[in-house]
Parts: structure tokens; sequence; C-alpha cells
């Protein structure tokens, strides 16, 4: 079992940054893919950006690619997004989530520890 806990998320005018972390406890975090997803209201869960275990490869959605980056440190069982210029279409709950599968798979069906999620607001 893996626990996820997300938090940095909050109301931020477009072009602002944001930085959130998730915060990892149970099992061997480092084993783990991590990925964070994000979900608009009335929208379908979609992933964002994904890193694989030892943190050497990343994978970006279309959308945020230059915009955000992922990271992780294993030994403080810590997955870090920083969201930089941030527009209105960014605005959802953003979750953390973590796969056994070698890399981020980009449906959320492949994860098997989810966080409750963090609101990110950014108003226009």
């Amino acid at each position: 079992q893996v626990r996820l806990v997300e938090s940095g998320g909050g109301l931020v005018q477009a072009g602002d940054s944001l930085r959130l972390s998730c915060a990892a406890s149970g099992r061997s975090f480092s084993g783990y893919t991590m990925a964070w997803f994000r979900q608009a209201a009335g929208k379908e869960r979609e992933f964002v950006v994904g890193i694989n275990w030892r943190g050497e490869r990343t994978y970006y959605a279309d959308s945020v690619k230059g915009r955000f980056t992922i990271s992780r440190d294993n030994a403080k069982n810590t997955v870090l997004l920083q969201m930089n210029s941030l527009k209105p279409e960014d605005t959802a709950v953003y979750y953390c989530a973590a796969s056994s599968v070698s890399y981020p798979p980009r449906n959320w069906v492949g994860y098997d520890y989810w966080g409750q999620g963090t609101q990110v607001t950014v108003s226009s």
C-alpha cells in the first residue's frame, strides 16, 4: 500500500507559477513510476506528466510541455510539479498517482494508487 498526499494548490492569476508536492508513504516509493493527472469540472481525468522510478525519464502532455516540470526525490519520498506560465485552462483538480509499470501510462487505469487531489485555479 502506498499513500499519496498532494499539497500546494491554490488560486493564482494567469502567468503565475505554482509548485505542487506529492508526499508518499508506505511501500517502497522508489519502485513506482509517478505521474500527475488533472481533472477539470465536467471533463475526464487527463495525463499531465510522468516520471520513471529513477527520475531519468519524463513524459509530458503537449499542453504543458515547456511550462511544467516534474521531479522526484526518492530519498524524501516526494514528487514535485513546478508549473510556470499558468493559463486559465490549467484550472483543475490535480492528482498524484503511482504505477508499478516501468513507464508512466497515459491512461488513468494504469495506476495503482492515487492521492486525494489538490485544486488549482487560474484566473484570467
